[in-house]
Parts: structure tokens; C-alpha cells; sequence
């Protein structure tokens, strides 16, 4: 068996990557809970058919960007690009009068890009924050959207046919957005590219650009019945390119999903956890195409609005958690089962609803914070804040009757072994190090780690002969983790007491 080299990574349990063997005990999946509605509908350029798109942090300010759109028998057009602010680390949200955009109907708009203006906004564009040391202050908030190279428009609605390019976009404070000169050169031929959902990033751990963008795709190993089914299209997917210096790209590649099923995914949301750079973490847009859970009267009493002849009630859709990690062209599916659901009441259970925004930030010091959008094509529409515990998406649980697990064999850099843990009044943790054929090593077995008990995010071990495990640096070693009625989610090795 391979050694793995974690370093001084921190490495949540939300695959098998660090895992030998798991003995009663699981891999668990976590359901955030609300922490209420961001961010409601209230101007006359927003409506049923808004959207989010992303949510960053720069400096002591969040902002939170969405499509406006009423869609009043507007087929091909876009909406609008808006924005929201929040100087209280994302608790509270008000939409700032930029009034960049005069129209008398639509006073202090908080619009920052137009369907028909400069920046144009182009459904769906997900600002970020360029991370990439050395970026200029005036570029360190990017946008992306696309255009057809046959000079068509690309739309919410339409989506025109052949190779499309993706136009970039620099701003300084997040509201206002000037075109990148030079343009990099970023152009896909993939079918439906660059159509629901593309997150681009710096990555620390891979040192390059990473952009992951969906297409339609045909290869997909899918059955001819998969294919009928799917009216010839294949699945929607995600593709992945990378760039040294954002100017020039590499030959796209598509997502694989190991073994499992294939399903629609309708954005994809993926981004380096802000924790564990080198883990991506994609709360997905899962779409279930034709799977109808509501009546034509319940949509009915939902005050449920059209497109043209678009209808939003004969879908659903969820929020699943997807992972991959640096370097990597595959998401792994550890839970198939649902990360975000849709909730109580008829409205959660229509088309294009229950979709994150892209954006996992910190929420104080033991809590996380993510978005989803809520109650499409309706009068309701809002953005709903989700609260998790740090490092909280999945944990390797044991039950009452306890269990244990066993890591495959690494090394690391560090001083002291750091856990996030929770255990019920009668569990526990213990931990012991082996070495790598699994012979405890003296001073740090079993009987010699005391049960750890409570709930912490940053717990040190400690054996009875202290904490300080540096003279195993460098060496292949394993853990062995006995659990009773606790989760454990993370663990890292620290290289000092300050980090």
C-alpha cells in the first residue's frame, strides 16, 4: 500500500482518501440547518426568476451576487447582474444604491451589469476573488462571462450552437467591473459549454488557475435508452481546464464519477475549502429531469410563473456534495445521498430550486457558512443562509456499541496531532499510533491516549507521556482511532502551538 504524505494537511473525512479499514463504524454525511433568508426579492428589476450566483469575501466585507430578473415575457434576454452587502460576516444583507444603471422605475439600483450594457451580464457569471499573489488591487475581484464565437448572444434562454469564449472582467471593490486587457484566451468547443455554472479559482495547492465549467455530455457511458431518455443530449456535466498565468489554457477535460450513477448536475459550485486548499468541495446542483412531486394544483396555488413555453413544476432538484481533490479530473461521490434538501412545503419541490451559490466562508470561529437559492418562479424567490459546523460536511461515525478506523499509511510534518470531534456524555475518542504494518508504537498506544470527551474543533492528543509527537515526523506511521457514540471530522498535525 502506498504511503500518503500528508504534511501538515488538514484532511476532513468526506472521502476514503486517508482510510484503510472502518469497523462499525461509517462515513456520515451532515445536513446544514438555516440560518434564515438572506436575501428576499423587493425591487422592481428582481423577481421570480432571480438567481444566485456567488458570494465572496474581501477584506471586513462580503458581497453576494445575483441575477435580477423578472422575466416578463423576456425570452432572450438575461436579467441583470446585482449585488448585496454584508459587514457582519454574512448575518445581515442590504443592496447598495449604486444607481449605475438610470432608469427612472428603478432608483437606487444596486445593478452592476446590464444584458445589454458594459459589463454585459451574461447568465450565469460567478464573481471571485483572485487569490494569485502578486494580482493587482484593481483586479482582485474577477468576473467571467461567455460569448459565441459565431457573435449570437448566448442567454438564459438560448444557447447558441459551436465553440464559445469566455470574456473576463477586473474590479477593485466589487461593484464596479472593467474588461481585462489583454483578454485570455479561453475557448471551448465542448456542446452547451460555459451554460449553468462555472467557478474559477487560484489554486494554493496546485499553483495554477482551475476552472470547472459545464458542457453536455455525450460520452458518458450512458445506455441508448439513457440516451433517448435524455432526448440525445447525454448529461449535463463539468469539464475541467487549467492555466498558468490566466491567459493561456489547457485542452479541457471532463469530470469522471468513478462508479456511480450518472445524474444531472446544473452548477457546480466547486472551490478549494478555504481550511484544506488542497480538498475542492462542490455543493452541486443536482437536477432531476421529468421527476414531477407536485399537482397542476398545488403549482397553481404557488402563483408558479412561465417562460414562454418553459414550465417550472414538472422538475426537482437538491443540493449534493461533490469532492475532488488538487490536480484531479474526477469527482468522487462519496454520499449519493442529498447535502442540501429542499424542505418542507410544495414551493421547494419545483424546476431550478434548491441550487447553491457558490461560496463556503467562515461563519465565527466553529461555523461555516453557505447559500441556496429557494422557491423559484415565484413571488417568494429569496436566498437562504446555511449554517455547518467547521470542517462539519461528513464524519467518520461510531455508534453506542463503539467501532474504530484505521488510516492507510503517511507521513507528516508537525509537533502535535489536532482533531475535530464531538462525542456524546458516554463516548469517547482514543487514538493510537502505529507504525506502517500496524505494531502500535510505545508511548502511544491505546492504553497510553486517556478517552477524549466532549466536543471540540481543535483538540490536541495527548498520551500519557505528553503530546509532542515530532520525533515520529517524517516516518510512516498510522493511525487507529476507538470511537463510541462520536463523529470525528477532521484531523491535522500542527507544527507549532501558534498556527
Amino acid at each position: 500500500m502506498d504511503t500518503l504524505n500528508l504534511d501538515s494537511r488538514r484532511e476532513l473525512f468526506v472521502d476514503h482518501h486517508l482510510i484503510d479499514h472502518l469497523d462499525n463504524t461509517h462515513l456520515k454525511l451532515h445536513e446544514p440547518v438555516s440560518g434564515g433568508v438572506a436575501l428576499a426579492i423587493d425591487k422592481p428589476w428582481e423577481g421570480p426568476a432571480n438567481f444566485g450566483m456567488s458570494v465572496i469575501a474581501i477584506g471586513d466585507r462580503m458581497l453576494m451576487y445575483y441575477r435580477g430578473w423578472p422575466a416578463n415575457d423576456a425570452r432572450d434576454e438575461n436579467g441583470v447582474g446585482c449585488v448585496a452587502e454584508s459587514l457582519d460576516g454574512g448575518a445581515s444583507w442590504t443592496k447598495p444604491g449604486l444607481n449605475r444603471v438610470t432608469r427612472p422605475d428603478w432608483p437606487d439600483n444596486n445593478i452592476i451589469a446590464t444584458d445589454d450594457g458594459e459589463p454585459r451580464f451574461a447568465f450565469p457569471c460567478a464573481p471571485w476573488v483572485d487569490s494569485r499573489p502578486g494580482v493587482p488591487d484593481d483586479e482582485r475581484i474577477k468576473m467571467i462571462q461567455s460569448e459565441p464565437l459565431s457573435g449570437e448572444k448566448h442567454t438564459a434562454m438560448r444557447d447558441p450552437e459551436g465553440p464559445k469564449r469566455l470574456i473576463f472582467w477586473a474590479s477593485a471593490d466589487g461593484f464596479t467591473f472593467r474588461k481585462l486587457d489583454p483578454q485570455p484566451q479561453m475557448v471551448s468547443d465542448l456542446r452547451n459549454c460555459f451554460d449553468g455554472g462555472n467557478t474559477l479559482f487560484w489554486s494554493e495547492a496546485e499553483q495554477q488557475y482551475v476552472l470547472y465549467y459545464r458542457f453536455w455530455d455525450l460520452d458518458s457511458g450512458a445506455t441508448s435508452a439513457d440516451v433517448a431518455r435524455l432526448g440525445g443530449r447525454g448529461y449535463r456535466s463539468m469539464a475541467r481546464t487549467t492555466s498558468a498565468d490566466l491567459m493561456t489554457w489547457t485542452p479541457s477535460a471532463p469530470m469522471t464519477y468513478g462508479d456511480t450513477p450518472r445524474e444531472q448536475f446544473y452548477v457546480n459550485n466547486t472551490q478549494p475549502y478555504f481550511r484544506a486548499p488542497h480538498l475542492y468541495l462542490a455543493p452541486a446542483a443536482r437536477f432531476m429531469e421529468g421527476r414531477q412531486a407536485i399537482t397542476e394544483k398545488q403549482a397553481a396555488a404557488l402563483g408558479m410563473k412561465t417562460i414562454g413555453s418553459h414550465v417550472y413544476y414538472k422538475d426537482c432538484s437538491d443540493g449534493v456534495l461533490l469532492t475532488s481533490r488538487a490536480g484531479s479530473t474526477v469527482y468522487d461521490r462519496t454520499f449519493m445521498e442529498t447535502f442540501i434538501r429542499p424542505g418542507l412545503g410544495c414551493g421547494h419541490w419545483v424546476s431550478r430550486t434548491n441550487y447553491p451559490v457558490t461560496g463556503i466562508l467562515p461563519a465565527g470561529a466553529d461555523r461555516i457558512q453557505t447559500f441556496v437559492t429557494r422557491y423559484y418562479m415565484q413571488d417568494t424567490w429569496h436566498i437562504e443562509r446555511l449554517l455547518l459546523r467547521t470542517d462539519g460536511f461528513a464524519s467518520v461515525s461510531a455508534p453506542w456499541a463503539g467501532g474504530e478506523m484505521v488510516t492507510r499509511p503517511f507521513t507528516f510534518t508537525g509537533k502535535e496531532l489536532e482533531i475535530n470531534y464531538r462525542t456524546g456524555a458516554p463516548g469517547f475518542v482514543r487514538v493510537e499510533i502505529q507504525d506502517a504494518v500496524g505494531a502500535p508504537i510505545p508511548g502511544h498506544t491505546l492504553d497510553d491516549c486517556p478517552e477524549i470527551i466532549g466536543d471540540e474543533i481543535a483538540r490536541i492528543v495527548a498520551w500519557k507521556g505528553g503530546s509532542d509527537v515530532s520525533r515520529l515526523a517524517g516516518r510512516p506511521v498510522r493511525l487507529r482511532l476507538v470511537m463510541k457514540d462520536a463523529d470525528l471530522f477532521a484531523l491535522c498535525f500542527k507544527r507549532d502551538n501558534h498556527e
